[in-house]
Parts: C-alpha cells; structure tokens; sequence
C-alpha cells in the first residue's frame, strides 16, 4: 500500500479495528477512513454503498462485526448470524463496485469444525460440525470468507481472508455477560481482589484448551498480509482455499490461563470451576505454518500481553466505574 493511500478501516471502534488503525499509523500511513454508526450503518446496503461512492477508498479492512464470548452467542443467535451477514455482505460487494484495490477480511477460528484435528490447517474448514454454541456466528464468517473468493473467481478482485484465533487486548469487551474468557477473567479477579472476596467462579470445566493472540499481533498481522504481493499470496493459497491462519502456534488450558491472569491481578483467593456451565469445543489451535513460511510470527507472549491488557483495563474500564 502506498502511505498516502486511502484506507477504509470498517469497525474502527472495535477490538480489531482500532488495533488495525494504530498498526497503519505506526507504520505511516496517513489516509485513514473511519465511519461510527451513525454515519454508516454497516448493516444498511443503500447506506455502505453511498459511502464507497463518495469516498472511493483504495483498501479495506473489514473488521467489523457483532461478537461475543459463549453466552452472548448462545443467547443472541438471530443477532449474530444476521447483522454478521449484512455488514461482510455490503461491505464487500461496495468495494467490488467501486473498484477497491484490495482488501482484507477478517474471520475467526470458530468457523473450524467443533472436533477438527490439532493443530487445524486450513483445509479443515467445512469438514466437520461447528460447535453448536457459536453455530450462527461461525456460519457468518465462513460465508464471509466465500464471499470474498468468490468474488476473486468471478470479477478477478484481489479479497484476502485471515483467520485469527481468540484474540484478546485493548479495547476488548469487559461486560460479564456478553465477553469473551480473557476480558471476563481480568474484570473478574480485578473486582474480587478489590472486594476482598475468597473465590471466583469460572464458567466449565477448566479442561480445553485455547489459544490466544494479542489484537496487536494481529493487526500486525493483517498489514502484513495486505502488503503481501499477489504472486506470494497466491503460491500459499488457493482460489477456493484462500485464508490464512493467524495465531502464536501455542495453547494452554482455561484452568492454566485462570491460574496465570489471577498471578497478573495479584488475586489471592482460590478459583472455583463451575462444571455444569458449558465447555465449548475441547481444543482450538491453529497451525500457522503458511505465515511462518512467508516470514510473520507473533511478537507478544502471552503473559507480557495480559499483563498490558490489565493496565488498559484499569485505566480505562474500572477506573470509569468508580
């Protein structure tokens, strides 16, 4: 991308998005596009085909999406499989019609099937049965990225899909009710520790095992990929097999990851796990191989990235509730 390009970054607000932003600035680019919901609604086709029309962006970066941890996907299906839907669907069929150099859409790792092989390739993707508690959400992603080879096959657009693990970091969502495991864990023990209180109750068994990526890999990640040359990106993908993994390589259990956010917030007390709360699929991890081949590997460990998600946390999330 050249630094004065105009780059569209959908679902600035979000975990993803805002990373991605401050990846572009760090890296010099200096012709960001933004639009909050009041001034695009993404889900409206009218609205985000108007908006490609004025602004004619050059390259876009489809990070917006409805997204939560098991609770919110097991509560709000209808929700996540349609707005999920509407936004990939306008988003890139605008930039198909206005003539957008290229862009990248960002899937997620729950679009593998619930019992795929570990660590899961690329090619595992529409094998199995998605995990029953993220179906809609999962469904969503998967058409996204079909949306986006399939216009490559038919209008010869250059739409690239990555594929993240759980990410985590700042800007995540800290609501107990609708976040994912990290964000929910961190506000957890931080309240427990500030209200001297002797547990804290998990959700499951403690059992699987995740993997996690800082949102900051990540963005780094997408940036790398957007700049990957067409003739590099082609030699490890395919027309219909196009997304690219992106993770640390690296899992560890829930109980695991408790143990260590609960060292990070100086918690003191003792965890309890609630076996009769869902578990979600057993394992998750991505093999990252293609993009180690191509030269990218994450560059934040997980307890440096946990411990700076806890400072944001503080500084900008409990310290507004006090």
């Amino acid at each position: 991308m050249d630094k004065h390009a105009t780059i569209f970054v959908a679902g600035h607000r979000g975990m993803a998005g805002s990373a991605i932003i401050r990846a572009l600035r760090k890296a010099g680019y200096t012709h960001i596009l933004t639009a909050s919901h009041t001034e695009v609604d993404l889900i409206d086709q009218a609205a985000v085909r108007a908006y490609f029309k004025i602004h004619r962006p050059s390259y876009v970066f489809l990070a917006a999406a409805q997204v939560g941890g098991i609770h919110a996907n097991n509560t709000l299906p209808a929700e996540f499989i349609y707005q999920n839907l509407m936004i990939e669907a306008n988003v890139i069929e605008s930039a198909w019609q206005n003539g957008v150099k290229r862009l990248i859409f960002l899937g997620s790792s729950c679009s593998y099937p619930c019992l795929a092989p570990q660590p899961m390739v690329e090619e595992t993707l529409l094998t199995g049965l998605l995990e029953p508690t993220n179906e809609p959400y999962a469904v969503a992603k998967i058409a996204g990225i079909k949306m986006c080879e399939s216009f490559n096959r038919q209008y010869g657009t250059d739409f690239r899909s990555v594929m993240p693990t759980n990410l985590y970091g700042p800007g995540d969502n800290f609501d107990l009710t609708n976040s994912h495991v990290i964000p929910a864990l961190l506000r957890k023990f931080h309240e427990a520790k500030i209200n001297k209180a002797e547990s804290v109750e998990i959700w499951g068994s403690g059992s699987p095992r995740r993997e996690f990526l800082h949102v900051d890999d990540m963005a780094s990640d997408c940036l790398f990929v957007m700049n990957l040359e067409p003739s590099i990106y082609q030699a490890h993908t395919r027309p219909m097999l196009s997304h690219l993994n992106v993770g640390t390589g690296k899992d560890l259990t829930i109980r695991e990851l408790a143990e260590t956010i609960k060292q990070v917030v100086n918690f003191n007390g003792v965890l309890i796990f609630n076996s009769d709360k869902p578990d979600g699929a057993p394992q998750k991890l991505l093999d990252i191989s293609r993009l180690h081949a191509m030269g990218w590997h994450s560059a934040i460990g997980l307890k440096k990235g946990l411990q700076d998600t806890y400072q944001w946390y503080k500084a900008n999330i409990a310290s507004a509730r006090l």
